[in-house]
């Protein structure tokens, strides 16, 4: 029997590294996978054992936090890969740009540093379209791997600089000290999907507030969108994939829908579970003037209307990639909190 490659995941707790956890151990992989604290450990397994993985034996775990040298050495000790997918994300105004940037940044060099001491042949960073899609006119083409957030743009927060700065550092590092190490940072856009226990995260939180009926109505917003399964099997096609090393990868589904598409598919499949979602647009003059006052509505009012084209000509070429429709993901989403009783009604 061919023995797999040892893995190291960041982050094991996250939406997207949980998915990839199940992807590689399903392929055989040893999997090692680092929380910020070992308390956590056995909820992640109860968490992977929910979600269909009958067998953990392939899986360790080790205390790492991006903040801190402590237990990085030991996390990618052996390992032949490493998956970086562990990032702050603040959800809310945070007060200080640098309390997300600082983190993400020096999280990402510092994996990189002992990914390098260690030996390991490749890094598949989780970086996002956030560092590729912000902060431009609405008069940009189709996105591309070419294609930088403009850090001083409209609508760019704190999120979207972090992803940024901390994906050109990885590059900056990796040519300048990587000693021949791959990198490959992969670019998905607004992913959402199967829950993973009871933690709505990623853009699923768009798909609980509209099941919520936390919005009084739909802003003229389009968004890119991509199942975080699909997202889960880029990242393990990157990790092997030959031509992938040196890349930039963008993860989407195809065309950007509507936010009131979006409300439309939970509607239409969910039943009585979607009684709350909303169906009036607001006016765009409504959107702008309440970015006035709440910071929250500023990146949405940047791009009201900005229908975004991203090109997923890479992932195919590159990787062989297929995803889902956009459409799938938003139901799977939708009904796996309607599942786990995590929508208004419900709880």
């Amino acid at each position: 029997m061919i023995e797999m490659p040892n893995v190291l995941v960041t982050g094991g707790s996250g939406f997207i590294a949980g998915h990839v956890v199940l992807q590689l151990l399903a392929e055989g992989h040893r999997v090692r996978t680092t929380v910020r604290s070992l308390d956590k450990e056995n909820t992640v397994r109860a968490v992977l054992a929910d979600a269909g993985l009958a067998d953990d034996s392939a899986l360790s775990f080790v205390a790492a936090d991006l903040t801190a040298d402590e237990g990085w050495a030991e996390a990618v000790a052996g390992c032949e890969y490493v998956m970086h997918v562990a990032s702050p994300v603040h959800l809310q105004k945070v007060g200080n740009d640098d309390d997300v940037i600082v983190p993400a940044r020096d999280g990402t060099l510092r994996v990189l540093r002992a990914a390098r001491d260690a030996g390991v042949r490749r890094v598949v960073l989780t970086s996002a379209f956030h560092a590729v899609g912000f902060g431009h006119p609405h008069s940009h083409g189709t996105f591309t791997e070419e294609d930088w957030t403009v850090l001083d743009g409209p609508g760019v927060d704190a999120y979207g600089k972090s992803k940024t700065l901390a994906e050109r550092a990885a590059w900056d590092f990796v040519a300048a000290r990587g000693r021949g190490m791959e990198l490959v940072a992969m670019l998905p856009v607004a992913v959402m999907g199967p829950v993973m226990g009871e933690a709505v995260s990623g853009s699923n939180h768009v798909v609980r507030r509209i099941l919520d009926g936390d919005m009084p109505g739909y802003p003229n917003m389009w968004m890119p969108i991509v199942d975080v399964r699909d997202v889960a099997t880029a990242h393990v096609l990157a990790m092997t994939a030959p031509e992938a090393a040196g890349r930039r990868i963008l993860v989407a589904s195809g065309q950007s829908i509507a936010l009131k598409e979006v409300g439309a598919l939970l509607k239409a499949n969910l039943g009585g579970a979607a009684k709350h979602v909303p169906t009036r647009t607001l006016p765009d003059f409504v959107v702008r003037l309440a970015a006035r006052f709440n910071p929250e509505f500023r990146s949405v009012a940047a791009d009201l209307g900005f229908v975004k084209d991203v090109s997923t000509v890479q992932a195919r070429r590159l990787l062989g990639w297929q995803p889902r429709p956009a459409r799938d993901a938003v139901v799977a989403a939708g009904r796996s909190m309607v599942e786990k009783a995590l929508v208004k009604g419900l709880r």
